[in-house]
């Protein structure tokens, strides 16, 4: 007899999730890992279709997710802005009523977040934010499972995932996606962020979808300050996609928000380095930093597969 499908669940924002959700995706994560190091089989997925749906390209976000879905026995449909504008060439409604009949899962990665909201609105499967305007939840995702597998492995073999707890994350650049979905993520899990921005990038709280005054989170002029005994330092471009033309602005206006190892010398003498990438060495942050010892992006660039294929077996198949 076939399994019952757990309830619909969409993940659109960071904080979808409980606690006990993550706690259990984060110990998923370390099992298919571990699993897909050793070469073992991990078909979970057998038959099930992802569709990915990219209104913005990415490199991380499409080989993350469609190589996840094959090692998990699945095949994938990509629909491009050629293939698919939504709400352009039909209304987003029609386009997520369609698509959900033909498919098992679908992966978006779009401008407002918007727009994917009102596609899961009319779904009939999981879907996923892979990247909006506001937040881009798989991302922290995987940046908490890489801290975790650094810094809270197990003598046993497992990792402590309740060691998120009560740690400090210092976000140091623009107050964007990344930006927001920390917070909430601060929020959820029991952590703190210090975040530093230019005057005129600063998070709004509105967006992010938490209160100014929060105790997870706490805004610094001085990103010194932000990152003194942080666990963890991380950025991103000062140009996001979409913002191109702002770039000359930007680089001028985020001149004093690259992370140097100056900087890094004020957070804990273990912090760790990520950045969700593309990086520009001299820009957001120093070369010495991002190919320094301290630095992680390789190890969190390759997580994002691995979170990303035990979130979809918990949206299609619940806890296993």
């Amino acid at each position: 007899m076939t399994p019952a499908a757990p309830p619909l669940k969409h993940y659109l924002q960071f904080k979808d999730f409980s606690a006990a959700e993550y706690a259990y995706l984060f110990e998923r994560t370390w099992l298919i890992k571990r699993k897909f190091k050793t070469y073992q089989k991990h078909h979970s997925l057998c038959d099930r279709t992802l569709a990915m749906i990219f209104e913005k390209a990415s490199t991380r976000t499409r080989v993350s997710f469609e190589a996840g879905m094959y090692q998990m026995g699945g095949s994938v449909v990509h629909l491009t802005t050629g293939d698919s504008q939504l709400g352009r060439a039909e209304p987003i409604e029609d386009s997520a009523r369609v698509i959900s009949r033909m498919t098992d899962l679908v992966m978006i990665r779009t401008y407002e977040q918007s727009k994917i909201e009102r596609f899961a609105a009319h779904s009939r499967v999981p879907v996923i934010n892979g990247l909006t305007n506001e937040f881009h939840p798989c991302q922290i995702l995987a940046d908490l499972f890489t801290w975790l597998e650094h810094r809270a492995a197990r003598a046993d073999g497992g990792i402590d995932v309740g060691a998120l707890r009560g740690i400090r994350v210092a976000w140091v650049g623009d107050g964007n996606n990344m930006a927001n979905t920390w917070v909430q993520a601060a929020q959820v899990l029991g952590f703190k962020v210090h975040v530093s921005t230019p005057s005129g990038y600063a998070i709004k709280p509105e967006v992010a979808g938490v209160s100014a005054d929060d105790a997870c989170w706490q805004a610094f002029d001085n990103p010194l300050q932000a990152c003194a005994g942080a666990d963890l330092v991380t950025t991103d471009v000062w140009t996001s996609m979409g913002f191109e033309a702002e770039n000359e602005a930007r680089r001028q206006a985020f001149a004093a928000w690259c992370v140097t190892p100056a900087l890094m010398a004020q957070a804990h003498p273990e912090a760790l380095f990520m950045h969700c990438l593309p990086a520009h060495r001299g820009e957001e942050v120093a070369a010495e930093v991002i190919d320094g010892p301290q630095s992680v992006v390789w190890d969190e660039a390759e997580n994002r597969m691995h979170v990303q294929k035990a979130l979809m077996e918990y949206l299609l198949l619940g806890r296993q």
